[in-house]
């Protein structure tokens, strides 16, 4: 492990998936603006837009101090030997500013198509992890090593892969959770280890346009994420308020929308049930958009927030 994952990343940081779509220099334009805004960290996803690796080089070379993370690079993807390859180039490239989330969403049994392509699947899920990880940590270097060496993240939510992720990595990410999640892994990891919770928000004073927007998207990965699905269960969610549709309170659990007030309880939350860290993803009624508008008007909100956080929590 690469020491304490806290370090370069403040306490607030934006959560994107809209990178995936927009032209290179569009990229870098509003990856240095998320910087000068004061936002801590820049999270990215991965699904069939840029790879992860890429990603992470155009958004770090379109910034200079800020914290760039995969969150996640999909171990489906790529051979253990591709990523730690990777990960200690990014590392040397720019030190000290590179976080590798790592976890893969398919890891069972049954192939998944997305637009025709058949997603590459795996065994269960902590296994497969583990020894991925032990296949990278044994990659040969026959480059540069950088030091320090990037930090490790795992995208984690139930008990055994937080435990792991405590275990083997600097810490966890967690993605469509609700506080009471965040404090939970917390007691799992223990206060040495880094938690950083993403969370999904909506900035709109109008409360039924808002709950639509949320409504969308914690219907889209329940319809698409069975390793979802399986986590709000464990949370105490019943088919009531899954099936057929989510329900509101399921809605408002995982998504925060109003003001930018309402936002910041929500983030405060989170914080004070442990996490190091809360990356916010912006949700608009055109998920493709760069939510520009909306960065910019959380950022005085927020960024007050942004400074290092103390080992264990809020």
């Amino acid at each position: 492990m690469a020491g304490d994952a806290r370090d370069g990343l403040g306490r607030i940081g934006i959560w994107t998936f809209a990178f995936e779509g927009q032209p290179a220099g569009r990229v870098r334009e509003s990856a240095a603006e998320i910087e000068e805004l004061g936002y801590g960290a820049l999270w990215y996803g991965e699904a069939f837009g840029r790879d992860a690796i890429g990603q992470a080089w155009l958004l770090l070379s379109a910034t200079r101090r800020m914290t760039v993370a995969s969150g996640i690079a999909n171990i489906a993807f790529r051979e253990p030997n591709t990523l730690a390859a990777a990960e200690r180039t990014l590392g040397e490239a720019f030190p000290g500013r590179y976080v590798l989330g790592l976890g893969g969403h398919r890891v069972d049994a049954t192939v998944r198509h997305v637009d025709g392509y058949p997603v590459p699947t795996r065994a269960r899920a902590v296994t497969t992890l583990r020894s991925y990880l032990d296949a990278m940590d044994a990659s040969p270097a026959h480059g540069p090593v950088p030091d320090p060496a990037p930090r490790r993240l795992l995208a984690a939510l139930g008990p055994k892969m937080l435990e792991l992720a405590a275990a083997r990595a600097d810490g966890a990410h967690t993605y469509f959770v609700p506080a009471e999640h965040t404090a939970t892994a917390r007691r799992i990891m223990g206060p040495g280890a880094f938690l950083g919770a993403e969370q999904a928000v909506v900035l709109d004073s109008d409360p039924t346009r808002a709950r639509e927007t949320a409504t969308a998207h914690v219907a889209g990965y329940l319809s698409a994420a069975p390793h979802q699905e399986a986590n709000v269960r464990r949370l105490g969610f019943t088919d009531e308020d899954i099936v057929g549709g989510p329900s509101r309170r399921l809605v408002d659990a995982i998504v925060a929308h109003g003001d930018a007030e309402a936002i910041l309880r929500r983030v405060r939350e989170h914080l004070d049930a442990g996490a190091d860290h809360v990356c916010l993803q912006v949700l608009t009624a055109d998920p493709t958009a760069l939510p520009d508008t909306e960065w910019r008007e959380l950022a005085p909100a927020l960024t007050p927030l942004d400074r290092p956080a103390a080992p264990g929590g809020a």
